[in-house]
């Protein structure tokens, strides 16, 4: 029996960031107990790290019930804003809603071991959270550069771990993994193009005015002339658009280039195009493609384990 126990496979879970799309590692976790594979270890990065706490703290359960009932207005709620804070927001109304959902309260109390993947602000490397405090290691690997405050911790300042590290294998491997299923919540989202969202508008060159002035007979020309010659234009995106965009290419590039050089045995590629990294309010849809996208690898991983 001892022997059998030596010998026994090792599984590591790298979850990785992915704004809202991380709620599939939801999915994920649920997928992978009903095929009966139960992880040893988890290391995650920004929601990866978030969700990877839940589980590790034996809260996943009341994490899902809060994720799927999050609502705009919810999430509105807790947008504690300060633009004195390094970002919009300052995160403090989000930490406080993690503690009362039941997570650890420190590392040390966790029934798993557990990285939480973050990133030096000024030194440029990620940083591997491990001890201390779990929900103010959790707030400092979400802090979307832009958006969440960066966290001061142990003479750091810290922002979202993916902008290091966006899936961490590496920290599953330096913690003994000897099977890594890592997730991306972020597949194909830089598949062939799907074009730019057709909303597009005439463009207002001001000349109400110039054609309420011509003379009542000229009207209908002047319109159908200008009607013709005039180009749509693609609207413009909003900030936040702008924002989650830039966030999703620079991590796309971190990630190729990371797991390239270390790729985990299994990679669960989550399908979740289309949805905002930003929509927090879509959990239901992003836990449910995550399960699927475990179910799609799961003879996969138990002919390895």
């Amino acid at each position: 029996m001892e022997a059998q126990e030596a010998m026994a496979v090792k599984i590591g879970l790298a979850l990785g960031s992915g704004g809202a799309r991380g709620w599939s590692h939801i999915g994920v976790l649920r997928a992978l107990h009903e095929i009966g594979v139960v992880p040893d270890i988890v290391c995650g990065t920004s929601m990866g790290a978030l969700v990877g706490g839940a589980y590790v703290s034996g809260a996943l359960d009341e994490l899902e019930g809060f994720a799927r009932g999050l609502s705009q207005l919810a999430v509105a709620r807790m947008i504690d804003l300060n633009l004195t804070s390094g970002g919009l927001i300052e995160g403090q109304a989000i930490a406080e809603a993690l503690r009362e959902l039941g997570f650890a309260e420190s590392f040390a109390e966790t029934e798993k071991p557990f990285i939480a993947v973050a990133s030096d602000l000024y030194a440029g490397c990620e940083v591997w959270l491990r001890e201390g405090d779990l929900v103010g290691a959790i707030r400092a690997s979400i802090g979307i550069p832009g958006i969440l405050s960066p966290i001061w911790k142990d003479g750091r300042w810290l922002m979202d771990g993916g902008m290091s590290n966006p899936i961490p294998v590496s920290a599953c491997r330096a913690l003994g993994a000897d099977v890594i299923i890592a997730v991306n919540p972020n597949s194909k989202l830089y598949a062939p193009r799907r074009g730019v969202p057709e909303t597009p508008h005439p463009p207002d060159y001001g000349l109400e005015n110039v054609l309420a002035a011509l003379p009542p007979p000229l009207r209908p020309v002047a319109e159908r002339y200008l009607a013709a010659t005039a180009r749509p234009t693609p609207r413009p995106p909003a900030y936040l658009d702008v924002l989650s965009a830039a966030i999703d290419v620079m991590t796309d590039q971190i990630r190729r280039s990371r797991l390239a050089g270390d790729p985990p045995n299994v990679m669960i590629d989550v399908d979740l195009v289309g949805l905002n990294a930003l929509d927090f309010a879509s959990a239901d849809h992003a836990i449910r493609k995550g399960a699927e996208a475990l179910h799609d690898k799961a003879s996969l991983i138990e002919r390895l384990l």
